[in-house]
Protein backbone atom coordinates (compact mmCIF):
# COMPACT_ATOMS: atom_id res chain seq x y z
CA UNK A 1 0.00 0.00 0.00
CA UNK A 2 2.95 2.63 1.00
CA UNK A 3 3.80 2.14 -2.96
CA UNK A 4 0.63 3.84 -4.40
CA UNK A 5 0.46 6.94 -6.42
CA UNK A 6 1.55 10.32 -4.82
CA UNK A 7 -1.19 12.46 -5.21
CA UNK A 8 0.98 15.39 -4.66
CA UNK A 9 3.40 16.34 -1.71
CA UNK A 10 3.66 20.00 -0.06
CA UNK A 11 6.62 21.10 1.15
CA UNK A 12 7.97 23.64 3.09
CA UNK A 13 6.98 25.07 6.85
CA UNK A 14 3.15 26.50 6.74
CA UNK A 15 2.35 29.92 5.30
CA UNK A 16 -0.97 31.41 6.60
CA UNK A 17 -2.87 33.53 4.15
CA UNK A 18 -4.98 36.04 5.56
CA UNK A 19 -8.26 34.17 4.73
CA UNK A 20 -6.90 31.02 6.67
CA UNK A 21 -7.06 33.37 9.88
CA UNK A 22 -11.04 33.44 9.58
CA UNK A 23 -12.59 32.81 12.78
CA UNK A 24 -12.28 29.39 14.39
CA UNK A 25 -14.31 28.21 17.62
CA UNK A 26 -10.52 27.12 18.61
CA UNK A 27 -7.53 28.65 20.51
CA UNK A 28 -6.70 31.82 19.59
CA UNK A 29 -2.95 31.35 18.33
CA UNK A 30 -1.33 29.11 16.23
CA UNK A 31 2.41 30.92 17.41
CA UNK A 32 3.79 27.05 18.31
CA UNK A 33 2.08 25.25 15.39
CA UNK A 34 4.25 22.83 14.17
CA UNK A 35 4.65 23.03 10.54
CA UNK A 36 3.84 19.37 8.50
CA UNK A 37 2.77 18.60 5.25
CA UNK A 38 -0.03 15.62 4.22
CA UNK A 39 1.37 12.60 2.47
CA UNK A 40 0.37 9.21 1.55
CA UNK A 41 2.84 8.35 3.68
CA UNK A 42 1.33 10.53 6.66
CA UNK A 43 -1.69 9.27 6.10
CA UNK A 44 -0.32 5.47 6.18
CA UNK A 45 1.20 5.91 9.12
CA UNK A 46 -2.13 6.57 10.90
CA UNK A 47 -4.33 4.46 9.30
CA UNK A 48 -2.15 1.03 9.10
CA UNK A 49 -1.77 0.19 12.41
CA UNK A 50 -5.22 1.85 13.38
CA UNK A 51 -7.12 -0.59 10.89
CA UNK A 52 -5.61 -3.43 12.08
CA UNK A 53 -6.07 -1.86 15.72
CA UNK A 54 -9.90 -1.50 14.92
CA UNK A 55 -10.48 -5.30 13.15
CA UNK A 56 -9.43 -6.69 16.73
CA UNK A 57 -12.73 -5.23 17.18
CA UNK A 58 -15.12 -6.87 14.93
CA UNK A 59 -12.80 -10.02 15.23
CA UNK A 60 -13.88 -10.25 19.16
CA UNK A 61 -17.25 -9.42 17.88
CA UNK A 62 -16.87 -12.56 15.35
CA UNK A 63 -15.14 -15.07 18.16
CA UNK A 64 -17.92 -14.11 20.87
CA UNK A 65 -20.45 -15.10 18.18
CA UNK A 66 -18.61 -17.97 17.44
CA UNK A 67 -18.47 -19.22 21.16
CA UNK A 68 -21.58 -18.79 21.76
CA UNK A 69 -22.21 -20.43 18.17
CA UNK A 70 -20.70 -23.48 18.86
CA UNK A 71 -23.39 -24.34 21.55
CA UNK A 72 -25.83 -24.75 18.14
CA UNK A 73 -28.60 -22.85 20.11
CA UNK A 74 -30.54 -19.67 18.12
CA UNK A 75 -32.10 -18.37 20.95
CA UNK A 76 -29.01 -17.93 22.52
CA UNK A 77 -27.21 -16.28 19.59
CA UNK A 78 -29.62 -14.56 19.50
CA UNK A 79 -29.39 -13.16 23.12
CA UNK A 80 -26.17 -12.17 22.52
CA UNK A 81 -26.88 -10.37 19.43
CA UNK A 82 -29.45 -8.28 21.60
CA UNK A 83 -27.33 -7.92 24.56
CA UNK A 84 -24.82 -6.75 22.44
CA UNK A 85 -26.95 -3.98 20.53
CA UNK A 86 -27.96 -2.87 23.69
CA UNK A 87 -24.35 -2.20 25.17
CA UNK A 88 -23.79 -0.38 22.08
CA UNK A 89 -26.44 1.45 22.13
CA UNK A 90 -25.58 2.65 25.96
CA UNK A 91 -21.23 3.04 25.32
CA UNK A 92 -21.76 4.19 21.85
CA UNK A 93 -23.43 6.78 22.77
CA UNK A 94 -20.03 7.70 25.06
CA UNK A 95 -18.00 7.79 21.69
CA UNK A 96 -17.90 11.44 22.33
CA UNK A 97 -15.22 10.70 25.00
CA UNK A 98 -13.52 8.87 22.07
CA UNK A 99 -13.90 10.99 18.57
CA UNK A 100 -14.24 14.46 20.61
CA UNK A 101 -11.26 13.98 22.36
CA UNK A 102 -9.04 13.19 19.19
CA UNK A 103 -10.40 16.17 17.67
CA UNK A 104 -9.70 18.64 20.38
CA UNK A 105 -6.39 16.93 21.14
CA UNK A 106 -5.20 16.83 17.17
CA UNK A 107 -5.88 20.79 17.46
CA UNK A 108 -4.16 22.17 20.07
CA UNK A 109 -1.32 19.69 18.85
CA UNK A 110 -1.37 21.47 15.63
CA UNK A 111 -1.38 24.77 17.53
CA UNK A 112 1.62 23.43 19.77
CA UNK A 113 -0.35 23.74 22.75
CA UNK A 114 1.26 20.72 25.30
CA UNK A 115 -0.73 21.79 27.95
CA UNK A 116 -3.97 22.22 26.44
CA UNK A 117 -3.02 18.48 25.16
CA UNK A 118 -2.97 17.53 28.31
CA UNK A 119 -6.16 19.49 29.82
CA UNK A 120 -8.65 17.92 27.40
CA UNK A 121 -7.49 14.43 28.28
CA UNK A 122 -8.24 15.09 32.18
CA UNK A 123 -11.52 16.55 31.06
CA UNK A 124 -12.55 13.42 29.33
CA UNK A 125 -11.38 10.91 32.08
CA UNK A 126 -13.52 12.90 34.80
CA UNK A 127 -16.47 13.15 32.51
CA UNK A 128 -15.60 8.84 32.02
CA UNK A 129 -15.51 7.86 35.14
CA UNK A 130 -18.48 9.85 36.11
CA UNK A 131 -20.51 8.77 32.95
CA UNK A 132 -19.23 4.78 33.52
CA UNK A 133 -20.28 4.92 37.20
CA UNK A 134 -23.66 5.61 36.33
CA UNK A 135 -24.27 3.09 33.73
CA UNK A 136 -22.53 0.14 35.53
CA UNK A 137 -25.30 1.47 38.66
CA UNK A 138 -28.04 1.40 36.28
CA UNK A 139 -27.34 -2.14 34.46
CA UNK A 140 -30.07 -4.31 35.75
CA UNK A 141 -32.83 -1.23 34.32
CA UNK A 142 -30.71 -0.97 31.16
CA UNK A 143 -31.26 -4.84 30.90
CA UNK A 144 -35.07 -4.51 31.45
CA UNK A 145 -35.31 -1.91 28.60
CA UNK A 146 -33.43 -3.45 26.51
CA UNK A 147 -35.81 -6.97 27.09
CA UNK A 148 -38.65 -4.48 26.26
CA UNK A 149 -37.41 -2.66 23.60
CA UNK A 150 -36.38 -6.03 21.30
CA UNK A 151 -39.76 -7.85 22.22
CA UNK A 152 -38.12 -11.11 22.00
CA UNK A 153 -39.05 -14.73 23.05
CA UNK A 154 -38.18 -15.38 26.62
CA UNK A 155 -34.96 -17.86 26.37
CA UNK A 156 -33.64 -15.07 23.89
CA UNK A 157 -34.28 -11.82 26.54
CA UNK A 158 -32.96 -14.31 29.48
CA UNK A 159 -29.84 -15.00 27.71
CA UNK A 160 -29.68 -10.87 26.57
CA UNK A 161 -30.20 -9.69 30.41
CA UNK A 162 -27.47 -11.75 31.84
CA UNK A 163 -24.68 -10.43 29.35
CA UNK A 164 -25.92 -6.78 29.62
CA UNK A 165 -25.62 -6.85 33.61
CA UNK A 166 -22.17 -8.56 33.74
CA UNK A 167 -20.62 -6.19 30.62
CA UNK A 168 -22.23 -3.12 32.03
CA UNK A 169 -19.46 -3.22 34.95
CA UNK A 170 -17.10 -2.37 32.74
CA UNK A 171 -18.90 0.94 32.22
CA UNK A 172 -16.19 3.08 34.13
CA UNK A 173 -12.92 1.18 32.40
CA UNK A 174 -14.43 1.01 28.89
CA UNK A 175 -14.97 5.04 28.91
CA UNK A 176 -11.70 5.60 30.15
CA UNK A 177 -10.20 3.78 27.68
CA UNK A 178 -12.16 5.95 25.23
CA UNK A 179 -10.16 9.14 26.73
CA UNK A 180 -7.00 7.16 26.54
CA UNK A 181 -7.41 6.17 22.29
CA UNK A 182 -8.51 9.38 22.00
CA UNK A 183 -5.95 11.06 23.23
CA UNK A 184 -3.10 8.85 21.47
CA UNK A 185 -5.07 8.93 18.21
CA UNK A 186 -5.19 13.00 18.57
CA UNK A 187 -1.15 13.13 18.82
CA UNK A 188 -1.24 10.67 15.46
CA UNK A 189 0.14 7.74 17.21
CA UNK A 190 -1.04 5.15 15.71
CA UNK A 191 1.11 2.54 16.96
CA UNK A 192 0.32 2.80 20.43
CA UNK A 193 -3.18 2.97 20.02
CA UNK A 194 -2.50 -0.58 18.16
CA UNK A 195 -0.96 -1.80 20.87
CA UNK A 196 -3.49 -0.45 23.52
CA UNK A 197 -6.05 -1.84 21.33
CA UNK A 198 -4.32 -5.57 20.91
CA UNK A 199 -3.85 -5.94 24.43
CA UNK A 200 -7.51 -4.90 25.38
CA UNK A 201 -8.85 -7.03 22.27
CA UNK A 202 -5.96 -10.04 22.42
CA UNK A 203 -6.84 -10.28 26.51
CA UNK A 204 -10.82 -10.86 25.59
CA UNK A 205 -10.60 -13.28 23.33
CA UNK A 206 -8.22 -15.73 24.89
CA UNK A 207 -10.64 -15.43 27.76
CA UNK A 208 -14.10 -15.37 25.95
CA UNK A 209 -12.93 -18.99 24.71
CA UNK A 210 -11.69 -19.96 27.83
CA UNK A 211 -14.49 -18.92 30.02
CA UNK A 212 -17.29 -18.85 27.21
CA UNK A 213 -16.15 -22.31 25.75
CA UNK A 214 -13.86 -24.72 27.75
CA UNK A 215 -15.58 -23.80 30.95
CA UNK A 216 -18.92 -23.62 29.73
CA UNK A 217 -19.97 -19.84 31.06
CA UNK A 218 -21.39 -19.48 27.90
CA UNK A 219 -22.68 -15.82 27.25
CA UNK A 220 -21.72 -15.22 30.88
CA UNK A 221 -18.22 -15.80 30.22
CA UNK A 222 -18.29 -14.09 27.15
CA UNK A 223 -19.21 -10.88 29.49
CA UNK A 224 -16.60 -11.68 31.55
CA UNK A 225 -14.09 -11.62 29.08
CA UNK A 226 -14.95 -8.10 28.24
CA UNK A 227 -14.89 -6.48 31.64
CA UNK A 228 -11.17 -8.14 32.26
CA UNK A 229 -9.76 -6.83 29.20
CA UNK A 230 -11.50 -3.37 29.66
CA UNK A 231 -9.84 -3.46 33.44
CA UNK A 232 -5.96 -4.54 32.27
CA UNK A 233 -6.38 -1.91 29.08
CA UNK A 234 -7.32 1.23 31.32
CA UNK A 235 -4.44 0.49 33.49
CA UNK A 236 -2.12 0.15 31.00
CA UNK A 237 -3.35 3.22 29.26
CA UNK A 238 -2.85 5.52 32.67
CA UNK A 239 0.43 4.19 33.12
CA UNK A 240 1.87 5.38 29.60
CA UNK A 241 0.21 8.03 29.61
CA UNK A 242 0.80 9.35 32.86
CA UNK A 243 4.38 8.61 32.72
CA UNK A 244 4.53 11.01 29.73
CA UNK A 245 2.75 13.45 31.67
CA UNK A 246 5.38 12.98 34.87
CA UNK A 247 8.09 14.06 32.12
CA UNK A 248 6.10 16.73 30.53
CA UNK A 249 5.43 20.69 32.13
CA UNK A 250 3.40 20.48 34.94
CA UNK A 251 -0.16 21.28 33.98
CA UNK A 252 -2.43 23.91 36.43
CA UNK A 253 -5.06 22.09 38.09
CA UNK A 254 -7.15 25.46 37.67
CA UNK A 255 -6.75 24.85 33.84
CA UNK A 256 -8.24 21.39 34.09
CA UNK A 257 -11.85 22.51 35.27
CA UNK A 258 -11.36 26.01 32.94
CA UNK A 259 -14.66 26.70 32.70
CA UNK A 260 -15.06 28.07 29.15
CA UNK A 261 -13.04 25.39 27.44
CA UNK A 262 -15.03 22.39 29.95
CA UNK A 263 -18.45 24.09 28.29
CA UNK A 264 -17.04 24.22 24.67
CA UNK A 265 -15.91 20.39 25.35
CA UNK A 266 -19.44 19.47 26.72
CA UNK A 267 -21.15 21.02 23.79
CA UNK A 268 -18.71 19.31 21.25
CA UNK A 269 -20.07 16.44 23.49
CA UNK A 270 -23.42 16.85 23.23
CA UNK A 271 -23.63 17.41 19.15
CA UNK A 272 -21.36 14.09 18.97
CA UNK A 273 -23.85 12.03 21.32
CA UNK A 274 -26.84 12.72 19.43
CA UNK A 275 -24.95 11.88 16.16
CA UNK A 276 -23.86 8.23 17.74
CA UNK A 277 -27.11 7.68 19.68
CA UNK A 278 -29.02 8.26 16.25
CA UNK A 279 -26.48 6.28 14.36
CA UNK A 280 -27.28 3.11 17.11
CA UNK A 281 -30.65 3.50 16.84
CA UNK A 282 -30.47 3.04 13.30
CA UNK A 283 -29.00 -0.38 14.26
CA UNK A 284 -31.65 -0.96 16.57
CA UNK A 285 -34.28 -0.56 14.68
CA UNK A 286 -32.43 -2.59 11.87
CA UNK A 287 -32.43 -5.21 14.32
CA UNK A 288 -35.63 -5.53 16.20
CA UNK A 289 -36.81 -5.37 12.66
CA UNK A 290 -35.24 -8.41 12.06
CA UNK A 291 -36.81 -10.11 15.07
CA UNK A 292 -40.05 -9.30 13.90
CA UNK A 293 -38.82 -11.76 10.92
CA UNK A 294 -38.17 -15.28 13.68
CA UNK A 295 -35.35 -15.73 15.90
CA UNK A 296 -33.39 -17.28 12.84
CA UNK A 297 -33.55 -14.20 10.72
CA UNK A 298 -32.43 -12.24 13.84
CA UNK A 299 -29.38 -14.86 14.29
CA UNK A 300 -28.56 -14.62 10.48
CA UNK A 301 -28.76 -10.66 9.92
CA UNK A 302 -26.45 -11.00 13.41
CA UNK A 303 -23.68 -13.29 11.57
CA UNK A 304 -23.81 -10.22 8.64
CA UNK A 305 -23.40 -7.55 10.96
CA UNK A 306 -20.60 -8.77 12.05
CA UNK A 307 -19.51 -8.92 8.36
CA UNK A 308 -20.30 -5.25 7.81
CA UNK A 309 -18.28 -3.99 11.29
CA UNK A 310 -15.39 -6.22 9.59
CA UNK A 311 -15.48 -3.66 6.78
CA UNK A 312 -16.45 -0.80 8.23
CA UNK A 313 -13.85 -1.18 10.79
CA UNK A 314 -11.53 -1.10 7.70
CA UNK A 315 -11.92 2.35 7.17
CA UNK A 316 -12.27 3.31 10.57
CA UNK A 317 -8.57 3.22 9.85
CA UNK A 318 -8.63 6.04 7.35
CA UNK A 319 -11.40 7.83 9.25
CA UNK A 320 -8.96 7.91 11.66
CA UNK A 321 -6.43 9.56 9.78
CA UNK A 322 -9.12 11.94 8.34
CA UNK A 323 -9.85 12.96 12.05
CA UNK A 324 -5.73 13.45 13.17
CA UNK A 325 -4.76 15.32 10.10
CA UNK A 326 -8.18 17.02 9.66
CA UNK A 327 -8.10 18.29 13.17
CA UNK A 328 -4.40 19.07 13.38
CA UNK A 329 -4.50 21.45 9.60
CA UNK A 330 -7.32 23.33 11.16
CA UNK A 331 -5.50 23.43 14.97
CA UNK A 332 -2.61 25.23 12.31
CA UNK A 333 -5.00 27.01 10.36
CA UNK A 334 -3.73 25.10 7.15
CA UNK A 335 -6.32 25.23 4.37
CA UNK A 336 -3.87 23.28 2.05
CA UNK A 337 -3.01 20.54 4.42
CA UNK A 338 -6.46 20.34 5.52
CA UNK A 339 -7.65 19.44 1.56
CA UNK A 340 -4.60 17.51 0.64
CA UNK A 341 -6.07 15.37 3.95
CA UNK A 342 -9.54 14.63 2.41
CA UNK A 343 -8.17 14.05 -0.55
CA UNK A 344 -5.96 11.15 0.41
CA UNK A 345 -8.13 9.47 3.25
CA UNK A 346 -10.92 9.16 0.23
CA UNK A 347 -8.79 7.95 -2.25
CA UNK A 348 -7.11 5.40 0.36
CA UNK A 349 -10.57 4.90 1.52
CA UNK A 350 -12.17 4.29 -1.82
CA UNK A 351 -9.88 1.68 -2.64
CA UNK A 352 -9.84 -0.53 0.78
CA UNK A 353 -14.01 -0.29 0.50
CA UNK A 354 -13.58 -2.26 -3.29
CA UNK A 355 -11.18 -4.75 -1.80
CA UNK A 356 -13.25 -5.49 1.30
CA UNK A 357 -16.28 -5.91 -0.85
CA UNK A 358 -14.73 -8.27 -2.82
CA UNK A 359 -13.01 -10.10 -0.14
CA UNK A 360 -16.68 -10.84 1.01
CA UNK A 361 -18.22 -11.75 -2.15
CA UNK A 362 -15.99 -14.22 -2.50
CA UNK A 363 -15.31 -15.70 1.19
CA UNK A 364 -18.07 -14.69 3.02
CA UNK A 365 -19.91 -18.20 3.08
CA UNK A 366 -16.94 -19.35 4.33
CA UNK A 367 -16.61 -16.56 7.34
CA UNK A 368 -20.40 -17.44 8.19
CA UNK A 369 -19.70 -21.54 7.84
CA UNK A 370 -16.96 -20.46 10.63
CA UNK A 371 -19.21 -18.56 12.85
CA UNK A 372 -22.34 -20.63 13.27
CA UNK A 373 -23.12 -24.62 13.23
CA UNK A 374 -26.52 -23.78 13.28
CA UNK A 375 -27.31 -24.82 9.38
CA UNK A 376 -30.74 -22.80 8.92
CA UNK A 377 -29.05 -19.80 10.11
CA UNK A 378 -26.26 -20.69 7.56
CA UNK A 379 -28.81 -21.12 4.75
CA UNK A 380 -30.41 -17.54 5.54
CA UNK A 381 -27.14 -15.64 5.87
CA UNK A 382 -25.96 -17.21 2.56
CA UNK A 383 -29.23 -15.36 0.99
CA UNK A 384 -28.59 -11.92 2.21
CA UNK A 385 -24.58 -12.29 1.77
CA UNK A 386 -24.31 -9.72 -0.71
CA UNK A 387 -25.81 -7.11 1.02
CA UNK A 388 -23.54 -7.19 3.93
CA UNK A 389 -20.06 -7.34 1.09
CA UNK A 390 -21.85 -4.14 -0.52
CA UNK A 391 -22.08 -1.93 2.75
CA UNK A 392 -18.10 -1.13 2.36
CA UNK A 393 -18.60 0.92 -0.53
CA UNK A 394 -22.03 2.21 0.24
CA UNK A 395 -20.67 3.27 3.48
CA UNK A 396 -17.42 4.45 3.05
CA UNK A 397 -17.89 8.42 2.34
CA UNK A 398 -19.58 8.13 5.19
CA UNK A 399 -16.95 6.99 7.40
CA UNK A 400 -14.58 9.28 5.94
CA UNK A 401 -16.60 12.15 6.14
CA UNK A 402 -16.95 11.99 9.88
CA UNK A 403 -13.62 11.68 10.51
CA UNK A 404 -13.21 14.58 8.64
CA UNK A 405 -15.75 16.61 10.76
CA UNK A 406 -14.82 15.07 14.05
CA UNK A 407 -11.41 16.04 13.71
CA UNK A 408 -12.43 19.60 12.72
CA UNK A 409 -14.98 19.51 15.82
CA UNK A 410 -17.73 21.04 13.08
CA UNK A 411 -19.85 19.04 15.26
CA UNK A 412 -23.13 21.05 14.47
CA UNK A 413 -23.50 19.86 11.06
CA UNK A 414 -22.50 15.69 11.56
CA UNK A 415 -25.40 16.24 14.01
CA UNK A 416 -27.60 17.46 11.94
CA UNK A 417 -26.64 15.58 8.70
CA UNK A 418 -26.93 12.33 11.19
CA UNK A 419 -30.78 13.11 11.93
CA UNK A 420 -31.47 13.92 8.34
CA UNK A 421 -30.28 10.60 7.47
CA UNK A 422 -32.03 8.68 10.54
CA UNK A 423 -35.21 10.20 9.05
CA UNK A 424 -34.52 9.22 5.80
CA UNK A 425 -34.07 5.77 6.97
CA UNK A 426 -36.72 5.41 8.98
CA UNK A 427 -39.14 6.31 6.15
CA UNK A 428 -37.16 3.98 3.75
CA UNK A 429 -37.71 1.22 6.64
CA UNK A 430 -41.25 2.03 6.44
CA UNK A 431 -41.45 1.58 2.83
CA UNK A 432 -38.99 -1.49 1.82
CA UNK A 433 -39.21 -3.63 4.49
CA UNK A 434 -42.70 -4.63 4.67
CA UNK A 435 -42.80 -5.08 1.03
CA UNK A 436 -39.27 -6.72 0.26
CA UNK A 437 -39.13 -7.99 3.73
CA UNK A 438 -34.77 -9.00 5.21
CA UNK A 439 -33.89 -7.59 1.18
CA UNK A 440 -36.09 -4.04 1.87
CA UNK A 441 -34.52 -4.16 5.27
CA UNK A 442 -30.92 -4.29 4.29
CA UNK A 443 -31.66 -1.98 1.19
CA UNK A 444 -32.76 0.40 4.36
CA UNK A 445 -29.79 0.38 5.50
CA UNK A 446 -27.76 0.81 2.48
CA UNK A 447 -29.46 3.90 1.76
CA UNK A 448 -28.78 5.49 5.31
CA UNK A 449 -25.18 4.80 4.76
CA UNK A 450 -25.33 6.78 1.18
CA UNK A 451 -27.52 9.55 3.10
CA UNK A 452 -24.91 10.20 5.20
CA UNK A 453 -22.26 10.25 3.34
CA UNK A 454 -23.30 12.87 0.33
CA UNK A 455 -24.85 15.01 2.98
CA UNK A 456 -21.67 15.74 4.54
CA UNK A 457 -19.85 16.54 1.05
CA UNK A 458 -22.29 18.87 -0.18
CA UNK A 459 -21.74 21.15 2.90
CA UNK A 460 -17.84 20.26 2.81
CA UNK A 461 -16.92 22.86 0.48
CA UNK A 462 -19.29 25.84 2.09
CA UNK A 463 -17.92 24.90 5.48
CA UNK A 464 -14.36 25.30 4.49
CA UNK A 465 -14.69 28.80 2.92
CA UNK A 466 -16.11 30.00 6.43
CA UNK A 467 -13.57 27.76 8.43
CA UNK A 468 -10.01 29.03 6.87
Amino acid sequence: MRGGTKLGHIGGSIKMLPQERGSLDQAPSTVNARPFIVTNRSVLAIAVPMTLAYLTTPLLGIVDTAVVGQLGDAALLGGLAAGALVFDVVFTSFNFLRSGTTGLVAQAFGRGDELEEQAVFWRAVLIAVVAGIVAAALAPLVAIAGQWFMGAEPRVSEAMGVYICIRLLAAPFSLINYAILGYVLGRGEGGLGLMLQLVLNGINIALCILLGLKLGWGVAGVAWATVTGEFVAMLLGLAIIGRRFWAAPRLPRHRVLDLPAFLRMLSLNRDIMIRSFSLLAAFALFTRQGAQFGTVMLAANAVLMNLFLVAGYFLDGFATAAEQLAGRAVGARAATQFRQAVRLTLFWGLGLAGAATLILLLAGADLVALITTSEDVRAVADIYLPWAAFTALSGVLAFQMDGVFIGATWSRDMRNMMLLSFLVFSAALLTLAPAFGNHGLWAALHVFLLVRGFSLLAILRLRVRTAF
